[in-house]
């Protein structure tokens, strides 16, 4: 693979890259090249994490970037997740969220063996430099631009919030330049610390990381107000509507039953032609962007819907842009669409469930779920 082709399968489906010409000139350099991606532990793992985010790290192993996964107990623990209880975070952390993640991992193709797993407390454990680190990026860092950032961690910046979670962006930013990666990685609702970490990096003497930001998933319910208005703020809006853990009706997780799965995806928000508000109502249509993130980008030979005659019959499409035409068109019915997910979805998550039906990795599950029970 050359460095256009990986950088071809490195960009593949992103919202952002800062920037594509530093990407380029870095796989110029032909070096080994590593990367990270971080995850706060909190509750079970969903689509949006387990197959979107690790799906774009199975691209950055196939271009031969080495990848870690970089698990967030003192984040979790900032931020108030399963109790605010270090030690349950860090048991949950090494338990059931390495295992899930490394269960997607692998039915995404992937050998987990090939990834680095690091734990927070782990890297920070007697590691002068790093809270050097810390202190040098909060010294070339305003306080203004700190309490904004705190949006990655779900928090509005008018939020009364204790001090602690002023600091979490600072560590996010030093993560990277710890873990000496050149490429940082997450969604897009974590930009503003990936914007951080290229601001100071120079001034504090490290090496300016490409930041790479996945697209995040659509949770299953209705925008607060349909049809969108002409000045709605679209990415904010977006943002608000992201699966989430703290909404389990609206997203699916990898061990969730078939029943759950077909209960959830049937009762999503999914308008039809004549409520759909033109683009608006495939872009913001949770269905559509499943079957385009989650569904698609797996089956290079298009996707098949099956439909009763008296519906037009089974329909091939070949892509995105396809299904979009299509579904504005009215030629497609939201169940006929939301039964072929539902059906793709339980069938591609049934190794992870059977994975976690039994022996040890039941028990990792079954903790979690006392835990936030």
């Amino acid at each position: 693979m050359d460095a256009k082709e990986k950088q071809s399968l490195i960009t593949r489906e992103l919202e952002e890259v800062l920037t594509q010409e530093d990407l380029q000139a870095l796989l110029a350099q032909a070096k080994p090249l590593k990367h990270y991606i971080g995850f706060e532990i909190s509750g079970e793992i969903h689509l949006g994490t387990g197959i979107a985010a690790m799906q774009k790290v199975k691209d950055l192993a196939d271009a031969g970037v080495q990848c870690t996964i970089f698990l967030a107990d003192w984040h979790t623990w900032i931020n108030d997740k399963l109790g605010g209880d270090r030690d349950a975070i860090k048991r949950i952390a090494a338990g059931y969220f390495k295992e899930g993640l490394s269960e997607c991992y692998r039915v995404l193709g992937g050998n987990p063996d090939d990834l680095t797993v690091v734990l927070g407390s782990d890297l920070y454990r007697s590691n002068d430099a790093y809270w050097e680190t810390v202190v040098g990026i909060a010294k070339h860092t305003t306080l203004n631009r700190a309490k904004r950032s705190i949006s990655i961690l779900g928090r509005e910046s008018n939020e009364e919030i204790d001090m602690a979670k002023m600091i979490y962006p600072i560590m996010q930013v030093a993560d990277i330049f710890a873990l000496d990666v050149q490429i940082a990685h997450a969604g897009m609702d974590q930009r503003k610390a990936h914007v951080i970490a290229r601001d100071v990096a120079k001034k504090i003497n490290k090496e300016k990381p490409i930041a790479l930001h996945h697209h995040l998933l659509l949770g299953l319910g209705k925008p607060p107000i349909w049809p969108l208005s002409a000045d709605a703020d679209k990415q904010e809006l977006w943002a608000s509507l992201k699966m989430s853990k703290s909404k389990p009706e609206s997203a699916v997780f990898i061990t969730d039953e078939p029943e759950a799965i077909g209960e959830k995806v049937m009762q999503a928000f999914c308008p039809p032609k004549d409520q759909s508000a033109g683009e608006a109502g495939t872009d913001f249509n949770p269905i559509i962007d499943w079957a385009e993130h989650l569904v698609l980008p797996r089956q290079k030979e298009g996707i098949a819907i099956k439909r009763e005659a008296s519906h037009g019959g089974d329909l091939t499409i070949a892509n995105a842009d396809e299904l979009k035409r299509i579904y504005q068109a009215g030629d497609l019915h939201p169940q006929d669409l939301k039964q072929f997910v539902a059906d793709y979805l339980v069938d591609f998550l049934a190794p992870i469930r059977e994975h976690f039906s039994q022996g040890a990795p039941k028990e990792m599950l079954d903790d979690l779920r006392r835990l936030i029970s």
